[in-house]
């Protein structure tokens, strides 16, 4: 049985990766915001962000943070290509998904969930705002109580320990 550790060492600093990382970070906001908006040049609008975002990248004075960045870009611009090809995804296709994962609920959530998906109870919040959040109210009848000893009763003392 052999062990093996990977372990990068880099002289970049940490003021330098957090600019990388932020680089990565607005370039898949950017990716997102384009695919949400469903424009009608699609390629072209693909082909200027990248040539925007390669543009950021060759501005970095780091080889490592280009290089990186340089991916990043590319993969972003290969991904969005890949959608505009596809037509996103349908309405149908995201609803598939959102039943699919009510699927993993527990069995007494399962049924809610799926109501939740088609339109059930509100909505607050936006993707934007960080979140959407889904509400759903169920009256439920009360479970019964035990009735109330009979008057007078003296309840059971504990059994001692044997």
């Amino acid at each position: 049985m052999s062990t093996h550790v990977l372990s990068t060492h880099s002289s970049v600093s940490p003021a330098r990766r957090l600019r990388t990382i932020a680089c990565g970070a607005a370039l898949l906001t950017a990716s997102v915001a384009w695919a949400q908006s469903g424009a009608a040049g699609a390629r072209s609008s693909i082909e200027a962000t990248y040539q925007r975002d390669r543009a950021a990248c060759m501005a970095s004075d780091s080889q490592h943070e280009r290089t990186s960045c340089l991916r990043e870009a590319g993969a972003v611009r290969a991904e969005a290509l890949r959608g505009a090809s596809q037509g996103g995804e349908s309405k149908e296709m995201l609803m598939r998904n959102a039943l699919e994962r009510c699927n993993r609920q527990p069995a007494e959530q399962k049924a809610i969930c799926e109501r939740m998906v088609r339109g059930e109870g509100s909505t607050t919040g936006s993707v934007e705002s960080g979140g959407m959040i889904r509400e759903l109210t169920i009256m439920e009848p009360a479970k019964p109580m035990a009735p109330p000893p009979a008057p007078g009763a003296t309840p059971l003392a504990p059994l001692p320990a044997r």
